[in-house]
């Protein structure tokens, strides 16, 4: 469905969308700082490691009930579950801006029954979204929402042999669900087909560090294109066919009051 949905659905709610894949024996991690400083070589050694906000180094979160170790487990999962929905979000506006979509219908039957064509034919990426039902936008949000339940629940964890990434677990690994909750779909939710399970070791390292560099940039990326969008000048952006946004990328968090 992404394909003819605004990736900014990907980029705004699927903050939550589930991370990794799962694996039956995976060691606990807590990693420290000294762990970041050689993972920051490894990643770009020009650059190097760079915390100006020293996150997980003098600034821990939840105060004093919170260890360096924990702050950096969930900045490190954070990363990289928002670096793979940016990675989509970036295909999936390019795909979208160039009027690609499904051939049946998104919703509904007979002549209330309405088309990805014609979700396609709103606009851009942003209109799209606009033009998708208020029905349709909640079981895409009711989506995220169980995945990322999913991903936090202590019971599906453990049942994959898997702990919490701020208890030991690993950052960016997502438990299984197959044997979980039973669906009529025999595959994993990430990694499908078993590819990376058949990887060697330093071919997936070599793999996760790519996914890392490739998330941080494509983060930049959407925000890049969205920001065209609103008629703001990107450079090797701006000069792309990108079409206006009249809308409000911000309006699902506007609607909101405090």
């Amino acid at each position: 469905m992404a394909l003819a949905l605004n990736t900014w659905s990907v980029s705004f709610a699927g903050a939550a969308l589930p991370v990794g894949s799962a694996s039956r024996t995976v060691a606990p991690v807590m990693e420290s700082v000294a762990d970041l400083e050689k993972l920051a070589d490894k990643l770009n050694p020009i650059v190097g490691y760079w915390n100006p906000l020293s996150l997980g180094e003098t600034f821990t979160f939840w105060g004093s009930g919170g260890s360096s170790e924990e702050t950096i487990g969930w900045l490190r999962h954070s990363e990289i579950k928002h670096g793979r929905v940016a990675m989509a979000a970036f295909v999936g506006f390019t795909v979208q801006s160039l009027g690609i979509h499904w051939p049946w219908n998104i919703e509904g039957i007979g002549a209330t029954a309405k088309s990805f064509g014609e979700i396609s034919a709103a606009g851009g990426p942003g209109d799209q979204w606009d033009a998708v039902s208020f029905e349709g936008k909640m079981q895409i949000l009711s989506f995220v929402f169980l995945m990322e339940f999913l991903s936090e629940s202590k019971y599906v964890l453990e049942k994959s042999g898997m702990k919490h990434y701020m208890r030991g677990g690993k950052p960016g690994a997502f438990p299984s669900i197959k044997d979980i909750i039973p669906h009529p779909i025999p595959f994993e939710l990430f990694d499908p087909f078993g590819l990376q399970s058949k990887m060697t070791p330093e071919r997936k390292e070599s793999a996760l560090l790519a996914e890392l560099n490739n998330g941080r940039l494509a983060m930049i990326g959407i925000i890049g294109l969205e920001s065209v969008s609103k008629g703001m000048i990107v450079p090797g952006l701006d000069s792309l066919p990108i079409a206006p946004y009249a809308g409000e990328y911000m309006k699902p968090f506007a609607d909101f009051t405090f």
